[in-house]
């Protein structure tokens, strides 16, 4: 499969409610909107959004989902992670947002600073200075 996979396509979240996390992922992220649908036979929108132009994330919503089980160190998806060129801009506009931040952290390894927010429904994202 090494040389069969060309890159990540996209990611896929469902939210529990749709406004709600479009204003988060449009407004507050400040991803971009390539097409929004309303798929009437499932009572269910799909957005698909863009980072500088590059498609990478499906939003949907369906009537009742299941609530996430979990926290980031469950079996499965852990977070959604972010690069970053200025980490204090970020921290800065989510701030100005009233969007809560963990204390900034520093990798271990890289040396490089971090932090989480979580989206409205709770999903762990992550930005990681560049």
């Amino acid at each position: 499969m090494k040389n069969l996979i060309n890159k990540v396509h996209h990611i896929a979240i469902i939210c529990s409610d749709y406004r709600k996390s479009k204003v988060f992922y449009t407004e507050v992220l400040g991803l971009e909107i390539t097409r929004e649908v309303y798929r009437e036979e499932r009572d269910s929108y799909k957005l698909d959004l863009s980072l500088n132009g590059q498609y990478i994330i499906e939003l949907f919503s369906f009537p009742d989902p299941p609530r996430r089980l979990s926290r980031p160190e469950a079996t499965g998806l852990r977070h959604l992670a972010f690069e970053v060129g200025d980490l204090e801009a970020v921290l800065e506009k989510l701030n100005d947002s009233g969007i809560y931040f963990e204390p900034t952290r520093t990798d271990e390894f890289t040396g490089k600073r971090f932090t989480f927010i979580t989206d409205p429904d709770g999903l762990p994202v992550e930005f990681y200075e560049k």
